[in-house]
């Protein structure tokens, strides 16, 4: 039954954002996919198309965060992670490849500011987020001749519906993160979407291959 109305709350979510996009004068459409299997994303890329035509910007932002010990994540765990965080990132970056214009297009990666300073509790997903820094880069080199940019946002501690639910998101904790901010306060959702507009536009023509960081300054 959680995991029925997970999803229930999921497509709500997405039709939510849906309605808001279209009140600011926008056309939107959602679709629900998995990005770990290849069908569905490639029936993701096929619904945006039919609706928008060819894509030129792609943002992958789908992920998924499990804390725990090391020794103690299970083998479903693992493959878990690795499907939505990395797989998915993968899929979804070919499908971007294949269906982007000869005029070329833009992706834009989730990473992490733990990608390169992983902490206990959260090593496979760093790892994960590791493996999307090699990822940005040698696309950026491979499609590059294609105009092509691949870059990717490496977010620090973002107040987001997911930390909020952490369950290390006591008071305390939260007091410890904001004194280890230079900025001393969390970044909020505005401060990654802002740089993804500009990895997104034509100010960054000339930008590719980059890690981002948006950490206040950690």
């Amino acid at each position: 039954m959680q995991a029925l109305e997970g999803k229930i709350a999921l497509v709500t979510g997405a039709a939510d954002v849906v309605t808001d996009i279209c009140a600011l004068g926008s056309d939107a459409i959602a679709v629900q996919a998995d990005i770990s299997r290849e069908a569905d994303v490639q029936r993701l890329f096929a619904s945006s198309i039919a609706q928008f035509g060819a894509p030129d910007i792609v943002v992958n932002n789908a992920g998924m965060f499990h804390h725990g010990d090391f020794a103690n994540l299970s083998v479903s765990d693992m493959q878990q992670q690795l499907n939505v965080n990395l797989l998915g990132t993968l899929l979804v970056c070919q499908q971007a490849a294949q269906h982007f214009p000869a005029r070329g297009g833009c992706i834009i990666n989730l990473s992490a500011l733990n990608s390169q300073r992983s902490l206990p509790g959260s090593v496979l997903w760093s790892a994960t987020k590791g493996a999307i820094d090699t990822l940005t880069q040698g696309l950026a080199r491979e499609l590059g001749p294609r105009n092509i940019r691949v870059n990717a946002l490496a977010p620090g501690i973002i107040l987001t519906e997911g930390l909020l639910a952490a369950k290390k998101m006591n008071a305390e904790f939260k007091a410890q993160l904001i004194a280890a901010t230079p900025l001393g306060r969390f970044g909020l959702p505005e401060d990654v979407a802002q740089v993804a507009l500009f990895l997104a536009s034509e100010e960054s023509a000339y930008v590719t291959g980059e890690r981002v960081l948006i950490a206040g300054g950690v």
